[in-house]
């Protein structure tokens, strides 16, 4: 039977523009006493991602301000309602307010989503392999709203070293009906995990996974196989 070890990987360094994930990420493992293996993941947030890419900006807190950073990250604008924008960002996430992050960040700052998570997820798992001789996945993850649901969910927002999606169509279900439209978000639920194990100080920016079945390891893009055309989407 399958199972799955997650574990919180806690950090009280403050990120900044130019840091090097790598230090911290193998420190907070050191603390833990947690080594890599093969075909572990890393999930790591995407705010410590953008602050070290310099995705941080000036925010005075006003109105204007707020609507014109928002404007600023969107592709467009879909719907909105008061001061919340429902929004397709340029990465071409769907999300509420461009994804940027208000709060929890630093006085008269606001956060950006990076700018391309799936490059910044495989230079991360470069470095972590060069360092370390393993064969890993890497996982960057937000907090998005869930159309049609209350309450929020983290997703993934790029990977590296992993199958972002399980193709089940032309397998058979269990009373031997041919599956036709069933693709498993693995990297979406890779990110739920790990949320659970996530302190909402801010001090959990790394999660250590073992246990996924090898066969979810490889090439691919959250932006080329989760993402959602335009086209295909009803409600665009």
């Amino acid at each position: 039977m399958a199972q799955l070890v997650v574990t919180p990987l806690a950090s009280s360094h403050r990120f900044t523009a130019g840091d090097e994930l790598l230090s911290h990420l193998l420190e907070a493992l050191a603390q833990v006493q947690l080594s890599l293996e093969d075909y572990d993941l890393l999930v790591v947030t995407s705010k410590v991602v953008s602050k070290c890419e310099g995705r941080v900006v000036p925010f005075d807190g006003t109105a204007q301000m707020r609507e014109a950073l928002i404007i600023g990250e969107s592709r467009r604008i879909l719907r909105r309602r008061g001061p919340l924008h429902i929004t397709e960002t340029h990465q071409g996430f769907v999300n509420a307010n461009a994804g940027i992050d208000f709060s929890n960040t630093e006085p008269n700052t606001a956060v950006l989503l990076p700018v391309d998570s799936d490059k910044s997820a495989r230079a991360l798992r470069a470095q972590i392999e060069h360092a370390t001789g393993v064969t890993i996945g890497v996982v960057i993850t937000d907090t998005f709203g869930r159309t049609w649901r209350n309450g929020v969910a983290d997703v993934a927002l790029g990977a590296a070293g992993i199958h972002v999606i399980d193709d089940l169509r032309g397998q058979q279900d269990d009373s031997g009906n041919t599956l036709e439209v069933t693709q498993v978000a693995i990297a979406d639920e890779i990110a739920s995990a790990a949320n659970l194990v996530v302190a909402k100080d801010g001090h959990t920016p790394f999660v250590h996974i073992r246990g996924l079945a090898t066969k979810h390891f490889g090439a691919s893009s959250v932006a080329e196989q989760i993402l959602r055309s335009a086209n295909d989407d009803l409600f665009r």
